[in-house]
């Protein structure tokens, strides 16, 4: 008998997984779910109209394993780094992520279109809550474990969503804002412990009954909202669909994870980020590879390589700066025990770390290129020759191109903005619109194109050279940056009379926040060091902490245009010394 133990409900329910004997070559398995949608991919067929990620892709698998036609490997396994650790089979992912659809439904009485605000570390009800709320047909809202008060009464307040789920060291600051949000109806809390005004997650889900029917949903349905940040103005409601995300994987073979049953794929993530959602539901599950979960409370070099040592991860994703911070350790000492294929993605990774990795390693690194709009758009996959320094090609089913202001596309070698063809048939895996955004949802396409605001040049090969950013967008160590909201954390602060946020380079984090500040008269004679720490600490303090400016640079003026705008380009340059 196997007992399956969640982290905080450790005897909440005993099922003996069915007795599975593997009878495939893991490659071909993959047809066993995919081969139904092999004459869409062929255009012999449309796209189906109704689909739904969980009794279409996620109960499938269960039926594979149940027909023995699985490799024995659990579908999803998360470890806590102090001895805690949860193994499931796709058929006790079902079990469980109905019981949470039903507290979703019956007990909190959301319905299908509702919105849910999920903001949980990297711990196993995040997953399940995930699958659930597929199950239910409600659209989630992930958000990182940073976020403060203010950036929590934003969401709540944007999305008008009617449930937010999240733990006992963040219930505090949506207590201290939920009175603001008329839309909010129901606050769950995943901890061993209670809190007044709120529903017990833990308590409620163990006595739910694990029988709940999947809502039947379109292809075009909305699935996830992810909040993504803006050069102006507060982040913007990135809307995916059931196709979008859930399809996608299934409709391109080969897709950049390229993965199999027989693999087990470690995405070291926030779990705010869309990469969260592809590399640890989404894709790994489409191709029925096993989701492996570190708990990770600090990323720290010596628990990463350790990890990898002790347990038989063969797949690994990460931000590039997780790999600056791994070649700087001595890896001599450390025996990977079952590493194979090493991805980076979120931002450019520098070509030397790259040389650095194979060398103490022997293995290389495959970029990848996405972005929250669009999931993957350039990816380097198994197979394919790296070029240190690209980020691949263009990843299906997306047509690729870098194109001029005009959106003609220019040949190889030539500078422009990196496009995604989206006229006249928009592309499956493009995000449906930004939410009550039509305005933002229109500038962003440009001709036939979606406009990515990155630029890149594109060789004979048709591989893709990131150039920079073509708006004000910062991302420091794969967290996206909007300057507006630090630029509004700081001008709060008395002592400053003016700032524009900016990028700048980094060895490890490949660019920080730096913010330039003109002080008000009041403080003009402070002490700028002591005056430094303290705009830090109170940007810290009022917005995510991930955001604050790492560098600080107090000057006598702004340069700005004629208009009065400030030229954050020209500030920019500077610093990445164009200037």
């Amino acid at each position: 008998m196997k007992i399956c133990k969640l982290r905080t409900l450790k005897s909440l329910w005993t099922l003996k997984p069915p007795c599975r004997t593997f009878h495939g070559h893991p490659r071909l398995l993959v047809s066993d779910v995919h081969s139904q949608y092999e004459s869409v991919r062929r255009g012999e067929q449309e796209i189906p109209k109704y689909f739904n990620f969980a009794s279409d892709v996620l109960d499938k698998w269960s039926e594979i394993e149940k027909a023995g036609k699985r490799p024995t490997n659990s579908a999803f396994w998360w470890i806590s780094g102090n001895g805690e650790e949860v193994k499931w089979s796709f058929e006790e992912l079902g079990f469980l992520s109905r019981k949470v659809a039903n507290v979703l439904t019956k007990v909190c009485g959301l319905q299908k279109g509702d919105r849910v605000i999920l903001v949980l570390p990297r711990i196993p009800e995040w997953w399940l809550v995930n699958v659930a709320c597929i199950r239910a047909g409600i659209v989630l809202i992930p958000g990182t474990s940073q976020l403060s008060a203010k950036d929590i009464l934003y969401r709540l307040q944007a999305s008008k969503a009617k449930c937010i789920i999240t733990n006992d060291t963040l219930a505090p600051a949506v207590d201290s804002v939920a009175s603001e949000c008329q839309f909010l109806k129901n606050k769950l809390m995943v901890s061993k412990g209670s809190r007044e005004g709120w529903l017990n997650f833990n308590e409620l889900y163990k006595n739910q009954p694990a029988d709940h029917s999947c809502v039947k949903t379109m292809i075009q349905d909305s699935m996830i909202i992810f909040f993504t940040s803006g050069t102006t103005g507060s982040p913007k409601m990135t809307e995916h669909s059931q196709g979008s995300l859930g399809f996608r994987p299934l409709l391109c073979e080969r897709y950049w994870l390229d993965v199999a049953p027989s693999n087990i794929v470690w995405g070291i993530t926030d779990t705010g980020w869309i990469v969260t959602s592809l590399t640890s539901v989404f894709d790994a599950w489409a191709l029925g590879s096993c989701v492996f979960v570190h708990q990770l409370p600090q990323i720290e070099s010596s628990v990463i390589l350790n990890t990898l040592c002790t347990f038989p991860i063969d797949t690994m994703i990460s931000a590039p700066t997780l790999y600056r911070m791994l070649v700087q350790t001595d890896l001599s000492s450390y025996k990977f025990m079952n590493l194979k294929h090493c991805m980076s993605g979120g931002e450019p990774l520098n070509p030397e770390v790259i040389d650095q990795w194979k060398s103490k390693t022997g293995l290389d690194i495959y970029e990848v290129y996405g972005q929250t709009e669009a999931g993957i758009i350039c990816s380097i996959s198994r197979g394919m020759k790296i070029k240190p320094g690209s980020m691949g090609k263009a990843a299906p089913p997306f047509d690729v191109q870098v194109v001029d202001k005009n959106a003609n596309i220019l040949p190889p070698g030539q500078q422009g903005e990196i496009a995604i063809r989206s006229k006249p048939v928009r592309p499956l895996g493009l995000f449906t619109e930004y939410v009550d955004n039509p305005k933002k949802t229109t500038e962003s396409e440009r001709g036939d194109f979606y406009i990515t605001g990155d630029r890149a040049t594109m060789d004979e090969d048709g591989y893709f050279w990131f150039i920079g950013r073509d708006d004000d967008i910062i991302i420091s160590s794969g967290y996206r940056i909007g300057p507006f909201e630090v630029e509004s954390a700081l001008i709060e602060h008395p002592a400053v009379a003016e700032t524009a946020v900016v990028s700048s380079p980094d060895p490890l984090r490949g660019e920080v926040v730096k913010a330039f500040v003109v002080l008000s008269d009041a403080f003009s004679s402070s002490d700028c060091e002591s005056l430094a720490r303290d705009l830090q600490e109170h940007v810290k303090k009022t917005t995510a902490p991930y955001k604050y400016p790492r560098k600080v640079e107090f000057v006598q003026e702004l340069p700005k245009t004629i208009t009065g705008k400030i030229k954050r380009n020209e500030l920019r340059a500077k610093e990445w010394g164009q200037m």
